[in-house]
């Protein structure tokens, strides 16, 4: 799964790489669930930057806390689910991240883990619906994720869907609409662009929002 990313670039490097206006940006080493994440959509013609709830609240839901249990959706079965078949058709997005936490499992305990890749800013294939409830709204996502590459099977079974180059540019076109075009781009990120290091157990709590939580432990 994806739980934890940051997003530290800066706002100069996320417009000139994925071509968009930033209003507002502020960058964070320790983004969580239910938090505002930055995302990218298109209409086809012009990229919009913006920020959604992370964890999808599906415009059918009744308790908007079903978010809090949708912060993924698994890749392999995304176009059958309820919650995501209509999504990967009509409301695609990206999630932007520099970099995301994973945990690696030891004979004595979790390690927090943040991996990157050498693009730098890197950007999670993603959905987004709009939940409207009398006069409350909320326009929120999911991540998804896919199997893990060699890279990644070392540190957890599971890997958010990472998109770059033209990849990018397919997700996000609406005028796209063939499933299978779609579900070729939810695979596993090439091992050689990835790296990963061993970072503090300050990220295992989301009230830790500190440059510290990007430090390496072998520095």
């Amino acid at each position: 799964m994806c739980g934890r990313f940051s997003l530290t670039a800066t706002k100069e490097e996320i417009e000139e790489q994925l071509l968009v206006e930033l209003f507002e940006y502020h960058p964070r080493f320790n983004i969580a669930p239910s938090q505002p994440v930055l995302s990218v959509i298109s209409d086809g013609e012009k990229r919009r930057a913006g920020y959604l709830r992370w964890g999808l609240v599906p415009v059918w839901a009744k308790d908007p806390k079903i978010g809090y249990k949708m912060i993924n959706a698994r890749g392999e079965t995304v176009d059958e689910k309820p919650a995501f078949k209509r999504l990967l058709i009509r409301r695609r997005c990206l999630i932007v991240a520099d970099g995301f936490y994973e945990w690696k499992r030891t004979e004595e305990n979790k390690k927090p883990y943040r991996i990157t890749v050498n693009e730098g800013i890197l950007t999670f294939a993603g959905l987004w619906d709009r939940w409207k409830s009398n006069d409350k709204e909320i326009v929120s996502c999911t991540i998804l994720t896919t199997k893990p590459n060699e890279f990644m099977k070392g540190i957890h079974d599971r890997m958010p869907v990472i998109l770059g180059g033209e990849d990018r540019n397919v997700w996000l076109d609406p005028g796209v609409k063939d499933k299978q075009i779609l579900k070729n781009l939810i695979k596993p990120y090439p091992t050689q662009g990835m790296n990963a290091y061993e970072v503090s157990t300050l990220v295992n709590s989301p009230k830790n929002e500190t440059q510290e939580c990007i430090r390496s432990l072998v520095e």
